[in-house]
């Protein structure tokens, strides 16, 4: 990757030890402290968890179990007022749209979509309804369903199953193009943070027009 971006003579070595023990030398003393791992100790101890400031130092596999990185050691908490979502439920909207991760794909799939089993497993997105849900609706497992939103349309196969709220439908959002939920989501943003609303937005299900029924 360096190469292809002309920047090789800034990494000098391929040899992933060598990377290692460049990173344990540059995290020395900071949050992440690299410095007390190395690949005979995650070998002989099945893992070492940072931050592991030194050779004997066993590891950190809980942070702030004693105190806080803040000046007292003691957390900070701060009352937020509740919210309601902006993109309100109504009639025409009468479901709530949220959106997710699965086990076997992140992001975008930039790296997993590589990797036959994981491809296998999940090669689309699938809308998850409660079948309570479904049956009002006339929809069947397995059959495409078409969610609209206040801002797009996307058709998915339905996979009906108890594990979803009766009031909710779940699409996982590692897909692009015509595929990708996050077309249908809200673009509100938290007034604080500022991080998209994309995990509630108000959306209507029906069966898709030329499903063949």
């Amino acid at each position: 990757m360096a190469s292809a971006l002309g920047k090789e003579r800034f990494f000098p070595t391929g040899d992933s030890r060598e990377i290692f023990a460049e990173l344990c030398q540059a995290t020395r003393g900071g949050p992440a402290d690299y410095s007390g791992i190395t690949y005979e100790r995650i070998t002989a101890e099945d893992g070492v968890f940072w931050p592991c400031p030194g050779t004997e130092h066993p590891g950190t596999p809980r942070l702030f179990t004693e105190s806080f990185p803040t000046p007292s050691g003691r957390a900070r908490f701060h009352a937020v007022p509740h919210g309601s979502p902006v993109d309100a439920r109504d009639d025409e909207y009468p479901l709530f749209l949220t959106t997710g991760r699965l086990l076997g794909h992140y992001q975008s799939r930039t790296q997993t979509r590589h990797v036959a089993e994981l491809e296998d497993g999940a090669p689309e997105p699938l809308a998850e309804m409660h079948p309570a849900t479904a049956r009002l609706l006339g929809l069947s497992n397995g059959r495409h369903v078409t969610l609209t939103t206040r801002r797009a349309a996307g058709t998915f196969l339905l996979k009906v199953t108890s594990t979803v709220r009766e009031d909710t439908v779940f699409v996982p959002f590692h897909w692009g193009d015509q595929q990708s939920i996050n077309r249908l989501t809200s673009p509100a943003l938290d007034p604080i943070s500022r991080m998209p609303e994309f995990k509630v937005c108000a959306v209507r299900a029906s069966a898709f027009e030329t499903d063949g029924e």
